[in-house]
């Protein structure tokens, strides 16, 4: 294997791959990042079993190969040259030599064939969508998944595709996000599918806000996406996902308006001096009138006063002040609806102005 490039040109996709290589080195190969070089151009791929990412492009090559190195040693080689350099590589046995200008690295390798790579997609279902889209379904609802829960299923994110439309929802117990697209899905039953942590923060990682397509291959094990030159794979929760319109009040009961930073801002000024295992802040709404109220063993307290539209009941409330802020962070509109019944029952939160998102979020008691 022999090719030369530009120093950008392999920067890029080191920087991107990164993030799927193995940390922890349960098998030294994973540590490696697989090249290849052939007559349709070179292609880079790193896994850890869980997630796999490939980038391929056109490019002139010098003699034919493939073989892998270590990613870390090979990105921090191509930060260190000056800009625009260019870098030459060539195998030599179990070497892989870098070469640019008066600058020579040589660095150990590992056989390609032993290099692990995630099986094909099996029966799958096709659809296409905006990359600008994907990424706000993950980034308006993947703060809700689980970390770590026994219930391994909530440790994801579960994508839900219908006839014409895309849904993302999770939730750890405690809250739940929805948001959902509109999308050309060509399909007879509603499928559900549960995106592992790693698979979603990787994923939104390598999206951009743009509205060149990506296009989405669901399998029964894995779930493909091909936009840019790259193709990232991961594999699929096996699980069962919770009925989560069960969660979700039927009924939205008496409604408060307020402009979502307002509240944003007198909810983190608030959490100062909350209860830092409990982080509870309780809420007293009266006519047009919210009153945040919060106080810690230490006896501390802050209290913040705000001007809202509501005409219902007098209404004490608690909630974790964490997931409300986590909330008022992944809505979109200025101004922010919440549909609460009694102080035992869950809120139901909205966009003023959009009916793609909800939220969910439990009470505690105070």
């Amino acid at each position: 294997m022999r090719f030369s490039i530009q120093r950008e040109t392999l920067l890029k996709p080191l920087q991107q791959v990164i993030g799927a290589v193995e940390k922890r080195q349960t098998m030294p190969i994973l540590g490696n990042v697989l090249l290849r070089a052939g007559e349709d151009g070179l292609s880079l791929v790193a896994t850890d079993l869980e997630v796999e990412w490939l980038a391929h492009w056109e490019h002139d090559v010098e003699a034919p190969g493939q073989t892998t190195v270590s990613a870390r040693k090979l990105l921090d080689i191509c930060r260190a040259l000056p800009d625009e350099a260019s870098i030459q590589l060539r195998q030599e046995e179990d070497r892989l030599l870098v070469q640019s200008g008066r600058s020579r690295f040589q660095l150990s390798t590992l056989p390609a064939e032993d290099f692990p790579e995630l099986e094909g997609v099996k029966g799958g279902l096709t659809l296409e969508l905006p990359q600008r889209d994907l990424l706000e379904l993950m980034d308006r609802t993947s703060f809700a998944m689980a970390m770590q829960d026994v219930r391994y299923y909530l440790n994801g994110l579960m994508l839900e595709l219908e006839r014409g439309r895309v849904r993302c929802v999770a939730t750890d117990g405690h809250r739940l996000s929805l948001y959902e697209v509109e999308a050309v899905v060509e399909t007879e039953q509603p499928r559900q599918v549960i995106l592992p942590r790693k698979g979603v923060m990787e994923l939104s990682r390598l999206l951009e806000r743009v509205d060149d397509p990506v296009r989405l291959e669901v399998g029964s094990n894995h779930l493909r996406a091909h936009f840019s030159g790259v193709r990232f794979t991961s594999k699929l929760i096996d699980g069962r996902f919770p009925d989560y319109r069960r969660v979700i009040p039927q009924e939205e009961g008496q409604v408060m308006k307020v402009e979502r930073e307002v509240l944003r801002q007198a909810l983190s000024r608030t959490a100062i001096l909350s209860n830092e295992k409990y982080r509870g802040v309780r809420m007293e709404l009266t006519r047009d009138r919210l009153v945040l109220q919060a106080h810690n063993p230490e006896q501390e307290e802050a209290e913040e006063e705000l001007e809202v539209e509501y005409q219902g009941p007098d209404l004490e409330i608690g909630f974790n002040v964490g997931y409300l802020t986590d909330v008022m962070a992944h809505l979109g509109g200025d101004d922010v609806r919440m549909g609460l019944r009694d102080a035992g029952s869950s809120v139901l939160v909205r966009d003023s102005d959009s009916e793609r998102a909800l939220y969910v979020v439990m009470p505690i008691r105070l």
